[in-house]
């Protein structure tokens, strides 16, 4: 088994701490990127929208979501431990190759399946945990029309890459 990513809030207040931290750094990526593209003082406050770092925002903390990846037994092992835990699986549960994020404030694990693309997986699974529990529950919104494409099966499989 290994982990990826640092953000593994076992409450909702380290989730909010969390989320918060990665705010100012949106806004730096999201001027930086500005920058790049050579937007201009009238350009930038056009385009460049509380939106828009929001949702910087959203996806440095999706991104940095902690996932734990390992064997089908290794999961199931885990399940076992933590069977207080509501399971959303997404993938074919035939699958040998797991990726799993446990939000223990909502008592809830998300995992996805996979066979070789490790990374596409892992990205997946952490946008699906932020669209499908972390978004109302920082941001009080209902993943319904989530841009970032959490709760779509297709996408959720990494089908789509």
């Amino acid at each position: 088994m290994e982990t990826h990513g640092t953000i593994a809030p076992a409450s909702l207040d380290e989730a909010e701490a969390a989320f918060d931290r990665v705010g100012p750094t949106a806004q730096v990526v999201v001027r930086e990127t500005a920058k790049a593209m050579e937007f201009d003082r009238e350009e930038y406050r056009e385009r460049v929208t509380g939106d828009v770092i929001e949702t910087v925002r959203n996806a440095l903390f999706a991104e940095s979501l902690s996932v734990t990846v390992g064997t089908r037994a290794e999961f199931d092992d885990w399940r076992a431990a933590h069977e207080e835990y509501e399971l959303v699986e997404l993938g074919n549960p035939d699958v040998e190759r797991v990726a799993w994020h446990a939000v223990p404030f909502a008592e809830t694990v998300l995992a996805t399946t996979f066979q070789n693309e490790e990374d596409a997986a892992v990205s997946t699974l952490r946008r699906n945990a932020f669209g499908r529990v972390y978004r109302d529950a920082l941001l009080g919104e209902e993943s319904e029309g989530d841009s970032s494409g959490a709760g779509s099966e297709s996408d959720a499989t990494g089908a789509d890459r």
